[in-house]
């Protein structure tokens, strides 16, 4: 039988490998997941809150053996210790508002009429979820899939093939029923048989517009929901008022993360003519000050990028970018790590970089971002509706009001001030245009799996 294989950004080799399933293996999970999600249903939520809460405490004991796992197969530096914090902050507040976002809205209580819209569980939920972050995106939707009465099976990628036997094990030591949780191991094919044939009853899906694509291809005629997190080319803009120190450490820090492999991580920057030398010079400063080595070492501030395939592209990018007059700021030398041939990859900022380039309009996923002079809020709000997609902006200014007036004329899915590269878990995560569709999280991230049924009773 074929092997999904882990390969190492670290040294290219072998890190983990799993036998693949076959369509009939993944059907008899499932069946066994509808009978453990029928009797799962009928517990009452604070129940379901109490397992689900102590899983996450039971991942959380296994942090300090996740994040050397996590350096492996995807290359982030040790140093920053792991997802566990951002997987509680969700979790917990999705357990803590469940009782309130799962209740019936009552339309009547009389002595002759009963009327009231419930929600009640989809059933069985698949989460395709991604490299990047394989944790804390998973938990955006397993969470409050298990908490509202579902049944979850997991498919996690190929490059973070581990992150979905710690969340079994979790889910074991924290009592979760048997059969109600399921990590799989397929492949495209073999997914796509499978939502085709209406396996599932929501599919919830981080990853590329491809890919994104593909399941809405698979799903088509079934009418099973699908909620697709995908590509993103989020703006950051910085008006003449702004903090400029603050703004440039957090925009690069935006930027440059997790070698850049963030969902909502900062693509490119505009910054106003009159601050924009100030800005470019301290954000050189600050990126030319970064270690890239093994993520493994605790001085390592950048680690590979999680394959050599996405490194290429970003190479790819950049060299198109300076060929057609963009110019690059850092020196590059001082990165003896990026060799060209691997997934390390130096951090790279260019200046005088326009629309016409890919490094502005192309999902990089990186640690590259570009800069541009602009002259005005009217040129900002328009080079950032300026793309295919639709995730987040950040808006730096003193002004909230300007920022909200900015804000509404950009068309994505959440508007920052003074903050980038965040998800609140209060509020709904959400995109448009090629980013994708659906909502993750916030008291709306429970309506998308579940499905509403209203009762009507006549008492007399």
């Amino acid at each position: 039988m074929s092997k999904l294989t882990c390969i190492s950004p670290i040294d290219g080799s072998v890190y983990a490998e799993r036998e693949l399933q076959s369509v009939d293996d993944i059907k008899a999970i499932v069946g066994k997941a509808r009978i453990a999600q029928k009797s799962w249903a009928k517990l009452n939520i604070k129940a379901r809150v109490k397992i689900v809460e102590a899983a996450i405490h039971a991942l959380e004991a296994m942090n300090d053996e996740i994040i050397p796992e996590l350096a492996h197969m995807m290359g982030r530096p040790i140093r920053y210790g792991g997802e566990i914090g951002g997987v509680k902050e969700r979790a917990l507040h999705m357990t803590s508002i469940a009782e309130v976002s799962l209740a019936p809205t009552i339309i009547e209580q009389s002595d002759a009429f009963e009327r009231y819209i419930a929600r009640e569980a989809l059933g069985v939920v698949l989460v395709i979820a991604p490299w990047n972050y394989p944790f804390l995106t998973a938990v955006n939707a397993i969470i409050p899939s298990l908490v509202a009465g579902n049944a979850v099976i997991l498919k996690h990628s190929t490059q973070s093939i581990l992150a979905g036997a710690r969340f079994t094990k979790a889910f074991e030591q924290a009592g979760l029923p048997e059969n109600l949780f399921a990590n799989i191991f397929m492949n495209h094919a073999t997914s796509g048989e499978l939502i085709a044939a209406r396996t599932f009853d929501f599919i919830n899906f981080t990853g590329s517009v491809g890919g994104g694509k593909q399941i809405e291809r698979a799903a088509a005629g079934t009418f099973v929901g699908v909620g697709l997190e995908l590509g993103g080319k989020d703006p950051g803009y910085v008006r003449a008022d702004a903090d400029i120190d603050s703004a440039v450490e957090t925009l690069i820090d935006g930027a440059m993360f997790n070698s850049g492999q963030c969902c909502c991580g900062i693509e490119r920057i505009y910054v106003d003519e009159s601050v924009f030398d100030e800005f470019v010079a301290k954000a050189k400063a600050i990126v030319e000050g970064y270690t890239l080595g093994n993520p493994l070492d605790e001085t390592t501030t950048l680690g590979p990028m999680a394959a050599v395939r996405f490194a290429d592209e970003v190479r790819a990018q950049i060299s198109e970018a300076i060929a057609d007059g963009a110019t690059s700021i850092i020196d590059r030398t001082r990165f003896t790590k990026d060799t060209g041939k691997d997934a390390y990859l130096a951090p790279e900022i260019l200046i005088d970089v326009t629309h016409d380039m890919r490094i502005m309009h192309d999902e990089s996923f990186g640690p590259v971002v570009g800069i541009m002079k602009v002259s005005s809020d009217a040129e900002a709000i328009k080079l950032m509706n300026d793309s295919e997609f639709g995730l987040t902006a950040s808006i730096w200014t003193k002004d909230s009001e300007a920022a909200t007036e900015i804000g509404g004329q950009i068309e994505t899915g959440t508007i920052f001030m003074n903050r980038c590269d965040y998800l609140d878990p209060a509020l709904c995560w959400t995109g448009c245009k090629n980013t994708g569709r659906g909502i993750s999280l916030s008291a709306f991230g429970y309506q998308s799996v579940t499905r509403a049924k209203s009762y009507h009773l006549k008492k007399a």
